[in-house]
């Protein structure tokens, strides 16, 4: 028996497509996964599989509270426990994509934050977009890929500012994005390339470039909170 909601399964299809389609991972550097809270799983990337030889049927279900494979006989991706460890702390996400898109690994490689410089920065992020500490000896000994979810964890905080944050960088590794689904999980991958490509070529004419923190507040606000009045009822917010 597949497990797994054919329109899940359908959703994280789609959006793990999108990682080589936007040019955020060579080869199969990258992953999208999706969770059925309600069930008590999520669907991810199997581990080492190309996204032209991807279908729907291979993506893994993982349980959510033992991250035990659930069915099927291929491996899920290595980002699994990370990918886990970000559901079990925030309720609100739906999605989760890991990427190691170029400009974005260039700053975590860096131990760097992705500076807020413009405005189409601020209308996704309410901040720089963070890097964390760097993993211990010991949290790469054991538990590895679940410790570098907790440390972004550690660094993002709670549900509510997940949802104002919706990404970070490990550092030395690689950007982690997510959101209410699958697919607004790899948007929010697309803008972090996007706005650390940006960086880095205004830091490159400007190294004392910023942006005015009422500039940010004021961008950031007219798409997100109860006073929000980008888009239209029914439309996707991009």
């Amino acid at each position: 028996m597949t497990i797994g909601s054919e329109a899940l399964r359908q959703d994280v299809w789609l959006a793990n497509q999108v990682i080589p389609k936007a040019g955020l991972a060579q080869l199969t550097w990258g992953n999208v996964s999706g969770v059925d809270r309600d069930g008590g799983y999520f669907l991810i990337k199997p581990s080492g599989v190309s996204y032209d030889d991807l279908t729907p049927d291979m993506l893994v279900p993982v349980d959510l509270e033992t991250g035990k494979v659930l069915g099927g006989d291929l491996r899920p991706s290595v980002d699994t426990e990370s990918h886990r460890a970000f559901y079990l702390a925030w309720p609100s996400i739906g999605g989760i994509t890991h990427t190691h898109s170029t400009n974005a690994v260039a700053f975590a490689q860096a131990n760097r934050d992705i500076p807020v410089l413009g405005t189409t920065h601020a209308d996704t992020f309410n901040g720089p977009v963070p890097v964390t500490r760097g993993l211990t000896p010991e949290e790469c000994a054991t538990d590895y890929e679940f410790n570098t979810g907790q440390v972004i964890i550690e660094l993002i905080g709670d549900d509510e500012a997940a949802a104002g944050m919706p990404g970070a960088l490990v550092a030395n590794h690689g950007p982690f994005t997510w959101g209410v689904s699958p697919k607004k999980s790899v948007e929010h991958a697309i803008i972090v390339e996007a706005v650390a490509e940006m960086a880095i070529k205004t830091l490159a004419l400007n190294p004392d470039a910023f942006t005015p923190q009422h500039l940010q507040e004021r961008h950031f606000k007219r798409k997100h909170g109860p006073g929000a009045y980008y888009g239209n009822p029914g439309a996707t917010k991009s």
